[in-house]
């Protein structure tokens, strides 16, 4: 299963890298193509080194030691060792909706922070399904993965709205000919482009969710913790509003409560009763 959701996810990133060149190459042929290829290295430089100090500062992460979360440590310590991984760094978000989220580059530069309702409201398997399902995340390099797709996604919008631009100043296409030729298909790909880029990387992001649970439950043992840490999340997050930016909402572990009518087409996470559902029918043996 595991191999299988590599795959799927590195087609995935293949196809928006395959959008982004199309993107770049419809609007202005090799140059346009070469800006594409250079704007995608930039935004991916930045979120590898600075999207986990973006991710924490706009949560409102404070770090906690030993003294303040012992049963946290406790947990992490556990499981850390069960997995081979080193210690990542603990915050904790002043947020009474319970959640938390991973964050970091690779396993040597990982972070998790949860927030304080989450402490407030979990047992210890309840608290350990939930740390490992974000254990998980760090193992399986999906905070990187979720990086590259948001940049490649970045880079397609901005070079959709550049190119949006240059069709009301009359400079978009390589000449005359090709500008009343291609007139409606570049019209069409400034709309489609990064809404097709937007729903590839939706999948990405519900694909990892899905992993990360079956990986998690794997980790600790059985799945009955995170199935009943998420009925809780679920309920929660339903009622108590949290203050977070869309930029960061894809990386917790349940969708935090916002406002909008395309909420569950234009989520980043998959419903939570399919996950539940998919947890239930795992057998995992000791």
């Amino acid at each position: 299963m595991h191999a299988k959701n590599t795959f799927k996810t590195a087609v995935l990133l293949a196809a928006l890298s395959g959008l982004l060149l199309f993107v770049g190459d419809t609007f202005g042929g090799q140059r346009g193509l070469t800006m594409a290829l250079g704007f995608a290295v930039l935004m991916n430089g930045i979120a590898y080194f600075f999207s986990d100090k973006i991710a924490l500062a706009s949560s409102g992460a404070r770090p906690v030691s030993r003294e303040e979360a012992p049963k946290l440590y406790q947990v992490i310590d556990r499981l850390c060792g069960k997995a081979g991984l080193p210690m990542p760094k603990l915050y904790v978000i002043p947020e009474q909706a319970p959640n938390a989220f991973a964050t970091g580059r690779n396993p040597s530069h990982a972070s998790v922070a949860v927030t304080v309702g989450l402490m407030d409201l979990m047992n210890e398997d309840e608290l350990e399904g939930v740390i490992a399902h974000e254990l998980s995340h760090v193992s399986n390099y999906d905070i990187l993965t979720t990086s590259i797709a948001a940049t490649l996604a970045a880079a397609i919008t901005f070079l959709a709205r550049m190119a949006e631009w240059a069709m009301i100043f009359g400079g978009a296409g390589r000449d005359d000919e090709d500008r009343r030729g291609g007139g409606l298909s570049a019209l069409l790909m400034i709309f489609l482009a990064p809404l097709a880029a937007l729903l590839v990387q939706l999948m990405l992001s519900r694909r990892r969710e899905y992993a990360a649970d079956e990986s998690g439950v794997r980790l600790v043992g059985h799945p009955y913790g995170l199935i009943s840490a998420l009925e809780k999340l679920g309920a929660y997050n339903q009622r108590i509003p949290m203050a977070t930016s869309p930029a960061t909402s894809s990386l917790y572990i349940v969708r935090p409560l916002t406002i909008g009518g395309f909420a569950n087409l234009f989520s980043t996470h998959p419903p939570l009763e399919k996950r539940i559902a998919a947890l239930r029918n795992m057998v995992v043996t000791r």
